[in-house]
């Protein structure tokens, strides 16, 4: 079988979840992995499908999301390269839980269910990666429901901005993944213009600064 036109050796050890697998199984990863690019606005995933694959990101961002009849929405979480998604569906035989969106062109690893399964099996690290990362998602659920009960919209939009944070080598905190304030009010339960007030608010008290796309935290 012919490597996917896309795909290499390389492209899977700069993703963490294969970084530790030895290369010689890399390569017959690349043989049976699909590569996929998939512009802004497509929708990879859609709640209540049946669940066959799973997805790494290679590239871009998306967001994991649900709405109700109303056409309200939630964003459940915002992914980066490395990240990925479909794993539960796999694991238990449920069908996708959430619909995953396309915020930017985007570039996707994707691993048909019985590759997926043979790669957890042959590969401890592997396993043992997306045991860790299953965690880390639980913990972070556990968080966000313990904000929602007990912050105002105020800390939730700080704790927000936090978590999305990164330090830079010049030691400022800064937000470089493009937040909309739409999607900030999406993933913390208020409303659009309770989150500008509150993004207004803190700017103007010096706790943050908007440089185009980023958002530069200070210290208080």
């Amino acid at each position: 079988m012919q490597a996917a036109k896309g795909l290499s050796v390389a492209t899977l050890q700069n993703l963490p979840m294969f970084k530790q697998v030895p290369s010689a199984y890399l390569e017959q990863l690349v043989r049976v992995a699909a590569y996929r690019k998939v512009p802004r606005g497509t929708l990879v995933v859609r709640s209540g499908d049946a669940t066959d694959s799973l997805y790494v990101l290679i590239s871009g961002s998306m967001k994991v999301l649900n709405s109700d009849e109303e056409g309200r929405e939630v964003i459940l979480a915002i992914l980066g390269p490395g990240e990925f998604f479909g794993e539960m569906g796999l694991i238990d035989g449920s069908p996708r839980s959430a619909n995953v969106l396309a915020i930017e062109p985007c570039e996707l690893l994707i691993l048909a269910r019985n590759d997926f399964k043979r790669c957890l099996a042959d590969n401890f690290e592997v396993s043992l990666y997306l045991m860790r990362s299953l965690v880390q998602r639980l913990r972070e659920a556990d968080q966000k429901i313990e904000s929602l009960a007990l912050m105002d919209v105020f800390g939730r939009v700080a704790k927000l901005l936090l978590e999305f944070s990164t330090v830079q080598e010049d030691g400022q905190r800064v937000v470089a993944r493009k937040l909309t304030k739409q999607d900030i009010a999406k993933m913390i339960g208020a409303s659009r213009e309770m989150v500008s007030r509150v993004m207004k608010d803190l700017e103007a008290n010096g706790y943050i600064q908007t440089e185009g796309s980023r958002i530069i935290l200070h210290a208080p």
